[in-house]
């Protein structure tokens, strides 16, 4: 069969409803109608003599036929990027690119200022589109091709390449009029008894977390809630505690009546590595975007440095050693 036997536009959304399994989902994705979308999937389906996509119950499943199509699709899409990848310039302060970045909303808070002014001066037509992290979404790697980076915790066996871009560290978070605070502390034994409100996003664990269950505490979660932003209001007034990044800490001090104290045991480094997915390691528009984001991350692990001083055992940020790819 020759390739003019097909229009090659429709690999692009073959290989979208291939990996959503859902016709809404991946018009969403290519930022397309969904009339549209199920309109090129009835083409797809004419070409190959196949549905591609059944309906199970209420979710959609590949047909044997799209299981084979899928690894080949996005193969076949994977060297066409890299091909037209060789060519390409990237001009900051012309380009109108647009970029997809996935990241929690305590990243939100403490990157996005920094983030946005260093654009508006250096690129002021690009467009970012920031997402909020959902259930599932660091353990697929459908969401890792479909958006340019994704800002989480280092740690997560995502495949392609991460780099940590910023460093912080856990402490606790309580109402200043909390009983238990002796001399502005809190112990093991009142981090055991005390209700605690918690982050969780599906079974991901904070590096805080894993060292509470390394000590053998099982904290009485009595509220959780799917970010970190909304925990100091919810510590404040209460009994409650919470672990929660410094930084963000340090800003909602301001705005809630909570108090941030020394977590009782050694200090929990929390590193905060980008995501990307192997076809984009060499495109220029995608390596301004992770050289921004170094630039943002070293200035801000910089000025942690500079606040606790260089006797505290802050974090060190060497974003580039951390390089590494995960196959």
């Amino acid at each position: 069969m020759s390739l003019g036997a097909i229009d090659l536009n429709l690999l692009v959304p073959l290989e979208a409803l291939l990996e959503e399994k859902n016709v809404t989902h991946a018009g969403f994705r290519l930022s397309t109608s969904q009339s549209a979308m199920s309109g090129s999937l009835a083409r797809l389906r004419r070409h190959f003599n196949d549905e591609l996509l059944v309906r199970v119950g209420r979710e959609y499943e590949l047909t044997p036929l799209a299981e084979r199509l899928l690894p080949v699709v996005q193969a076949s899409l994977h060297k066409a990027e890299e091909a037209l990848s060789l060519t390409r310039q990237f001009d900051p302060e012309s380009s109108r690119q647009r970029f997809s970045v996935v990241m929690s909303d305590y990243v939100m808070t403490v990157l996005l200022e920094p983030l946005l002014r260093i654009i508006a001066q250096e690129a002021p037509g690009v467009r970012i589109d920031f997402h909020p992290i959902v259930e599932g979404q660091p353990e697929n790697e459908s969401h890792l091709r479909c958006h340019d980076l994704m800002i989480v915790p280092l740690g997560y066996q995502l495949p392609g390449v991460s780099e940590a871009v910023m460093h912080d560290r856990f402490v606790c978070l309580v109402d200043p009029e909390n009983p238990r605070l002796v001399n502005g502390t809190l112990s093991l034994r009142d981090l055991a008894e005390m209700p605690h409100a918690a982050c969780v996003i599906g079974n991901s664990y904070t590096p805080a977390d894993r060292q509470l269950e390394t000590l053998g505490i099982r904290p009485k979660v009595q509220v959780s809630t799917p970010g970190f932003s909304v925990l100091p209001f919810l510590v404040s007034g209460t009994d409650l505690v919470t672990l929660v990044p410094e930084r963000l800490a340090t800003r909602y001090e301001r705005l809630t009546r909570c108090l941030a104290v020394p977590t009782p045991f050694p200090v929990v480094p929390l590193v905060e590595a980008m995501y990307w997915h192997h076809n984009r390691h060499t495109d220029p528009a995608h390596r301004w975007l992770r050289e921004t984001l170094r630039k943002v991350g070293a200035s801000l692990d910089g000025s942690l440095t500079q606040e606790t001083g260089a006797g505290d055992a802050a974090p060190a940020a060497h974003p580039r050693s951390d390089l590494r790819v995960v196959s």
